[in-house]
């Protein structure tokens, strides 16, 4: 039997926030009008919105960028306005790399490009053995005093840059919002790009014949042919600790940097559960299981899926669907089997990433609050169509954490 499921009536209040990463969107023409969340099977989170309060939550503040950063903090109830720097300083946190007031650091992936045009963001999902292969080498060839790689998960990596502040005014483009775009458009541009631009052309004369690329193109996978420098940020202002902004122990679980990197910031701790990636191999039973487990420690835990995101960057819409429909079948159905006078759940996604476009928006997402204290608002399933329906509207996403709570 599982340690929660010996959980005893009357103990503390429990809670669970559960981000489906960018599994909002647009609807799809070639699926009769309808989104990803409204074409996935999913009873559990349908039931929960018939219980709960539904609406839509403004995750990222007007004129912000729609990363996951900015509007996965703001979901941990922290104002984007006020502690948001960018992206690859958080990473870096994730990561355990300092950064000094002289130092500015980027999100390096590692991407392939053919005949002039992004063929993939990740070099279709690289696995994390051979990329930090390709680091470990690139920071042989082309680091220096000033410029250091450092190996992350799978294609996502970074390189701090010191003394060339100059870099942070550059402006960059995300490989994965030009799919099939000639890349000399989207180059870095402005300020210190000549040496963001330089670093990314003398990468593909250091991967090109690299052994880990001829084993790739010889199994018939996609080749790193290049870095892909952008998110660039400098060193972020200090963020209160979680537990003493809210008076509660909160631990997070998720595949990727980026929540590891805001979690460690926050005075969170981060879960270790074998099983859990960043992308469409997820064990999300096993992320579930770690996670119940660890509430009976903790007084809340963040379950973080990346999953979804990843399917609709690459496009893939029956691969979002299926995630969608795993996270109701392997996670959601897990925290209704809690007690439910001792458990309030929040579940939503950071941000939409439509499957047309393969990249963010900052479109307000739907959001469920179930447990003790939340009343039904009408809803009937758990989608964009049926929040909005309800008319409930918080503009200021970092208040989500406080009604959660409250």
């Amino acid at each position: 039997m599982l340690l929660y499921d010996a959980l005893i009536i009357g103990a503390r209040m429990k809670y669970c926030v559960l981000i489906i990463d960018g599994a909002s969107g647009w609807p799809l023409a070639a699926h009769g009008g309808r989104t990803c969340l409204e074409l996935a099977h999913t009873p559990n989170m349908d039931a929960l919105a018939k219980e709960g309060a539904v609406g839509l939550l403004r995750t990222v503040p007007p004129g912000m960028e729609p990363s996951s950063a900015c509007a996965c903090m703001s979901v941990l109830g922290y104002d984007p306005q006020v502690y948001y720097r960018g992206r690859s300083a958080i990473e870096a946190h994730g990561m355990g790399v300092p950064i000094n007031e002289d130092e500015a650091v980027f999100r390096c992936n590692l991407v392939a490009v053919r005949n002039g045009r992004m063929w993939s963001y990740s070099c279709g999902h690289i696995n994390t053995g051979e990329g930090q292969a390709l680091i470990a080498t690139l920071n042989e060839e082309l680091g220096s005093n000033e410029v250091h790689f450092y190996p992350g998960v799978s294609y996502r990596h970074l390189c701090k840059i010191k003394g060339r502040e100059d870099t942070l005014l550059a402006s960059c483009t995300p490989p994965h919002d030009i799919p099939d775009k000639p890349i000399v458009e989207f180059l870095p541009k402005g300020p210190g790009s000549d040496l963001l631009r330089g670093l990314m052309a003398h990468s593909e004369i250091v991967l090109r014949d690299h052994p880990v690329n001829i084993e790739r193109k010889a199994r018939g996978d996609i080749p790193a042919t290049m870095v892909w420098l952008f998110w660039g940020s400098g060193k972020i202002p200090d963020m209160p600790a979680f537990k003493e902004a809210y008076g509660l122990g909160a631990a997070v679980t998720s595949g990727v940097d980026i929540m590891r990197g805001l979690a460690r910031m926050t005075g969170v701790e981060v879960l270790d559960i074998p099983g859990v990636t960043g992308d469409l191999n997820n064990d999300y039973a096993a992320q579930a299981n770690g996670a119940m487990e660890a509430l009976v420690r903790y007084d809340m835990v963040v379950i973080h899926v990346e999953a979804t995101d990843e399917a609709a960057h690459a496009g893939l819409v029956k691969d979002k669907i299926e995630a969608i429909q795993k996270v109701d079948k392997e996670i959601v159905s897990r925290l209704r089997s809690w007690d439910r006078n001792a458990i309030r759940v929040l579940i939503l996604p950071d941000h939409s990433t439509p499957i047309e476009i393969q990249t963010h928006v900052a479109d307000p997402v739907p959001f469920i609050l179930w447990g003790p204290g939340f009343t039904a608002s009408g809803a009937k399933r758990f989608t964009e169509t049926e929040a909005k329906g309800t008319g409930v509207f918080i503009k200021e996403g970092y208040n989500i954490m406080g009604k959660l709570i409250e």
